[in-house]
């Protein structure tokens, strides 16, 4: 059965850790250096183990001593961070706000431009953008805010539809004129192909609705929408991207649809974020910015 010990006992010696010191850890706690070591004893006398080793000339925490102040302090800390963002103010437009988004042309193009225009709106919010494609923990509270692209798995979060991303197969009227054009996607087995993270293109007939599955090689495999691009247009290959990527070049002419019938199907994109009905202001107000505001940064 575990002994009771005194929450207080513990801050205490946190800080006697933290300071050095009985002498320091008194001024920091505005109380003696006798109060401190009689908490001292009751800790580790509730606890069964010494914490801290005490000489007239220095002090030095145990193994068990260091071990059990790692975890009070990350534990003490979380409290803390709760006890702030309970009593935050529900009407107060400030705060910290942590985004998560998958990097690229979407992330850098249009999530940042539609995060610097809300926080002209709301100077006093503070933002943190991570542009990454690993996977996050929305529950443990690192971030507040997640865009993914891609169908979700079934989850206790929130998904908001922001908008289907069209994506296509485009070449270069270069790479056409020196190799030619595919009938349909089994012909591009024998074209070279730009590929990012994905070798396997699904293509669906418009007409039929008929799919086809390719596996596509090349000469170059990159993950940056932008590299893909410009390899594309300089006769490299074919490169199957969001349109987002390649509008101007496509209006340009530099590059053109590879096919008029065979579509790839759009990929949904999502504003990922945590249930909560007692959610701060701050967090309310972005959500609803981007919700109501998203589909202006993809023109």
């Amino acid at each position: 059965m575990k002994k009771h010990v005194s929450l207080s006992d513990i801050r205490t010696f946190v800080v006697l850790a933290e300071q050095g010191s009985f002498t320091k850890a008194a001024e920091a706690l505005a109380c003696s250096r006798s109060h401190i070591s009689k908490q001292l004893a009751q800790l580790e006398s509730s606890l069964g183990v010494s914490l801290l080793i005490r000489t007239t000339r220095t002090q030095h925490l145990t193994p068990q001593g260091e071990a059990f102040y790692e975890r009070c302090k990350q534990s003490l800390n979380g409290i803390s961070h709760a006890i702030d963002r309970v009593l935050e103010s529900a009407d107060s437009l400030s705060g910290h706000i942590r985004i998560n988004c998958v990097g690229g042309y979407i992330a850098e193009e249009i999530i940042a431009t539609l995060i610097s225009d809300f926080m002209v709106l709301h100077p006093d919010i503070n933002i943190e953008l991570d542009f990454s494609s690993r996977r996050v923990d929305l529950v443990s509270g690192e971030f507040d805010f997640v865009f993914r692209m891609g169908e979700l798995a079934d989850s206790s979060l929130i998904a908001r539809k922001l908008t289907d991303i069209k994506i296509n197969t485009y070449v270069s009227p270069k790479y056409l004129a020196k190799n030619g054009k595919p009938n349909d996607p089994k012909g591009m087995v024998h074209h070279r192909c730009i590929a990012g993270s994905l070798k396997n293109w699904t293509f669906i007939n418009s007409d039929n609705n008929k799919k086809i599955e390719v596996i596509v090689a090349g000469n170059l495999t990159c993950k940056n929408g932008r590299v893909m691009v410009s390899s594309a247009i300089a006769g490299n290959g074919i490169i199957r991207v969001p349109e987002l990527y390649c509008k101007t070049e496509l209006e340009q002419g530099l590059l053109v649809p590879l096919f008029d019938h065979w579509q790839v199907e759009p990929t949904p994109f999502y504003l990922v974020y945590v249930q909560d009905k007692h959610q701060p202001l701050r967090l309310k107000a972005f959500k609803d910015y981007v919700v109501e505001n998203f589909s202006k940064y993809l023109t």
